[in-house]
């Protein structure tokens, strides 16, 4: 959505508006106001944890404001250009790299040095790492989400895999053997408009997806392109499908043994309790990503959500206070029941709901395995722009080598104003 001049100077103008009732409250009741903008259904969740907050800390109000994820990445921009940004949000990972660049996010590193509460090495690595930029940590990990491997537990063991596919070779003779046997119509259901596994592949084979630091594409580089191939090379042979209109419905696809495998994240997994017949509740089972070597598991992306605090606060204090309570892992257990969330402080895994979920233990391993996307304000530009060419590839109007030339291309062309800002910044 775009603004013209007048309406912006209206907006700044409403903003300010309500800082200064806010710090007039703040004034009137002795209490230093917190703003936290949640995204989506966690910033209407999150307001069941906020009582228990208050009443440790009587000296801090925390004011919650639900922002649907459909606008929130425009009224971040929009209340950073005017000066009007949040003491506290909640930020998709792949988006803390935008704003860290704009200068917009404070640095937490030495709020987490003189932390009692929080420490680095209570987080899954991969997912820590999601947060740091040019040595800085700018985020503190809420929740965490990646994919795994979904599958039809007695197809797979009818296969001879019941603990599901280790590596590449044998998810491939895994798919071979349902196929052939007509155990499944399709072994994998990979839908070229999820970006995700070809990705997946890719960072498991060793690509690091950019190269030159982050200014060009390595898509048609030796191990994205070998990852590729393997990738349309299930479609090619008809083990895969490819086609998301051929599954109007992926629970009774999967229920009806029409693919016996699905990589999908944890949001799922209530949907598959809840969606698939009681009959099937005994046939299905998560494992973790199959490698294309020995090492199991393979990798798959780090996902979720972390809390980011603004520069612009001027109530830093109480701002971490209120993130160091968040990260406690009793608190994070609370928000798992809240809300299905998965927990990133791994402490939290030890409680009992979570350590006798069969389905999240998948999610435990993979964690410590999952690597960042590229830390480039324009990845998710990218990533929707894979989907193109791997639909091209798969319905073989290009070769998978060609798909990547031509991504790659197009690559060079969104990445074209970092590279200049990183030539400008070498001749200041």
């Amino acid at each position: 959505m775009k603004f013209s001049l007048h309406h912006r100077l209206h907006l700044v103008a409403a903003c300010a508006a309500l800082l200064l009732v806010a710090s007039c409250r703040t004034a009137d009741t002795g209490t230093t106001v917190v703003t936290f903008w949640g995204l989506g259904a966690e910033g209407e969740k999150v307001k069941a944890l906020i009582p228990e907050f208050e009443r440790l800390h009587p000296d801090i109000t925390v004011r919650v404001q639900q922002i649907p994820w459909t606008g929130a990445h425009e009224k971040l921009l929009t209340s950073y250009a005017g000066n009007s940004s949040p003491d506290i949000c909640q930020l998709g990972n792949t988006w803390v790299p935008e704003f860290a660049l704009l200068h917009a996010l404070e640095d937490l590193s030495p709020w987490v040095a003189r932390s009692a509460a929080i420490r680095t090495t209570d987080y899954f690595p991969g997912i820590l790492a999601t947060n740091v930029i040019d040595s800085l940590l700018y985020g503190i990990p809420w929740y965490v989400d990646t994919r795994v491997l979904f599958y039809r537990s007695d197809i797979l063991a009818r296969a001879g895999y019941p603990g599901g596919p280790r590596t590449w070779r044998e998810l491939r003779a895994a798919c071979e053997t349902i196929v052939s046997n007509k155990y499944a119509q399709y072994g994998i259901f990979m839908p070229t408009t999820e970006w995700a596994p070809p990705v997946i592949f890719g960072v498991q084979n060793g690509s690091t997806l950019l190269k030159n630091n982050g200014t060009e594409g390595d898509f048609s580089g030796p191990a994205f392109r070998d990852a590729f191939r393997f990738y349309i090379g299930l479609f090619d042979d008809k083990v895969g499908l490819s086609t998301a209109t051929d599954v109007s419905n992926v629970f009774q696809s999967f229920s009806e043994g029409y693919f016996a495998m699905y990589i999908t994240g944890p949001w799922n997994i209530d949907e598959f309790k809840r969606r698939l017949p009681a009959a099937m509740q005994d046939k299905w089972m998560t494992a973790p990503l199959p490698s294309p070597d020995s090492v199991y598991p393979g990798a798959s992306l780090a996902g979720g959500a972390s809390l980011v605090m603004f520069r612009s606060s001027k109530h830093k204090d109480a701002a971490w206070k209120f993130i160091e309570y968040l990260s406690d892992k009793s608190v994070q257990t609370e928000f798992y029941h809240v809300t299905g969330n998965l927990p990133a402080v791994r402490e939290a895994w030890r409680d009992t709901s979570l350590a006798n979920n069969v389905y999240a233990r998948a999610f435990f391993t993979q964690f410590e395995r999952v690597v960042p996307t590229p830390k480039v304000p324009e990845w998710e530009q990218i990533a929707m722009k894979m989907q193109d060419y791997a639909e091209a590839a798969a319905k073989k109007t290009m070769t998978p080598d060609r798909a990547m030339e031509a991504f790659d291309g197009d690559v060079y062309r969104i990445l074209e104003k970092r590279r200049w800002m990183i030539d400008k910044r070498k001749h200041e």
